[in-house]
C-alpha cells in the first residue's frame, strides 16, 4: 500500500464530458466561475517575464518543527521555505534601504 506522500492525488475532471462540451459551453461555465477571475488586455499591459534566480545547492539543517510545518502541506516545501527566506531577505534589503 503507498504511503499518503506517494499517493497521486485521484483525478475527478469527467475528461468524457468536457471534450463534448461545445467551446461556448466551457467560456461560460469559466467567465461565472468566481476563482477564475475574468481577464483582457489591460491585465497584461504591465506583465513581465523572467526566470526564477538560479538556484544553489546547500546542505543546510533546520528544527525537525519547521520542516515538518512546511511538509505538512505535501510536495513544493522546500519551495515554499526559498519563499519565506526570500521575503525575509527582501525585507531587511528595504530597511537597509530606508537608513
Amino acid at each position: 500500500m503507498p504511503s499518503s506522500k506517494t499517493a497521486k492525488a485521484t483525478d475527478r475532471t469527467d475528461w468524457a464530458a468536457l471534450r463534448a462540451m461545445p467551446e461556448a459551453e466551457i467560456e461560460r461555465i469559466a467567465a461565472e466561475d468566481e476563482e477564475n477571475p475574468a481577464t483582457d488586455e489591460s491585465h497584461w499591459a504591465e506583465a513581465t517575464i523572467g526566470l526564477p534566480p538560479g538556484k544553489t545547492p546547500i546542505h543546510a539543517s533546520f528544527d525537525r518543527d519547521v520542516v515538518d510545518f512546511f511538509k505538512r502541506d505535501g510536495r513544493g516545501y522546500q519551495t515554499r521555505m526559498n519563499a519565506v527566506l526570500r521575503r525575509y531577505m527582501e525585507a531587511q534589503q528595504g530597511k537597509k534601504a530606508d537608513r
